[in-house]
């Protein structure tokens, strides 16, 4: 059983502390029931940082969509070669072109809320299932759903408790870190491309524009679902 009571208490006072605090933090009370769902975004980029700088044994993953960008490939390399970590790629059921056969082509086009579920959604769950705690890179400014999100929650969407380091952070902040620290990133980030999803879905962001509002660009749908539902703890 989770004890609210606790989990309000931790999120209080840890509210205060630096992502890095709050690394080792969870570090010490979860792993290695504790794992980090890393999408390789400037965020992302930030905490493999921290976490490859203090050796912390929390475990990542990256959801492989087989639709990603070239260049978030090779992010994945370099990051792999430059901290001596391991990123796994967790994958869905089916290839893209199996996806195809049983779906249609270019699902993300008809129904990409379909597609997420497929691609994204079904194997966060079952990764997820089988940990106590995950952590997440999103920071309350990012979207209104993202808002309210405390530093260390219990996340009732998936079952686990929800840890979110850089929740306070501000984008000038993240991007602070990465120049002072000469984190590896994603070349996209310079193109106008400041959220980084599937190829397909991702277009350039316009000077003005909501940061996220090259995700499905034309759709009301601004998230995969991973973090669309605020986080609650349980009664």
């Amino acid at each position: 059983m989770i004890d609210t009571g606790e989990l309000k208490q931790h999120a209080e006072e840890l509210e205060q502390r630096s992502p890095g605090e709050i690394l080792g933090w969870a570090a010490d009370r979860y792993a290695p029931r504790l794992t980090f769902a890393a999408s390789l975004g400037l965020e992302d980029c930030v905490l493999i940082d921290l976490i490859g700088r203090a050796s912390l044994p929390i475990d990542i993953f990256t959801l492989d969509t087989g639709l990603l960008f070239p260049e978030t490939y090779a992010l994945k390399q370099q990051i792999e070669e430059r901290y001596g970590v391991t990123l796994r790629a967790v994958k869905p059921a089916d290839t893209v072109d199996q996806q195809a056969e049983r779906e249609g082509p270019k699902l993300w086009e008809r129904d990409p809320d379909r597609c997420c579920e497929l691609r994204k959604m079904e194997p966060l769950r079952a990764t997820l299932a089988t940990y106590e705690a995950w952590i997440t890179a999103i920071r309350r400014d990012q979207t209104p759903e993202r808002a309210n999100a405390p530093v260390v929650g219990w996340d009732g969407r998936f079952g686990l408790i929800k840890i979110n380091p850089l929740v306070r952070w501000t984008l000038d902040e993240v991007k602070a870190y990465v120049r002072t620290h000469d984190v590896p990133y994603n070349p996209l980030h310079d193109r106008d491309y400041p959220s980084i999803g599937c190829l397909p879905c991702t277009s350039p962001v316009a000077p003005g524009e909501d940061p996220r509002s090259g995700r499905w660009r034309g759709r009301e749908k601004t998230e995969c679902g991973l973090h669309f539902e605020p986080l609650k703890l349980k009664t």
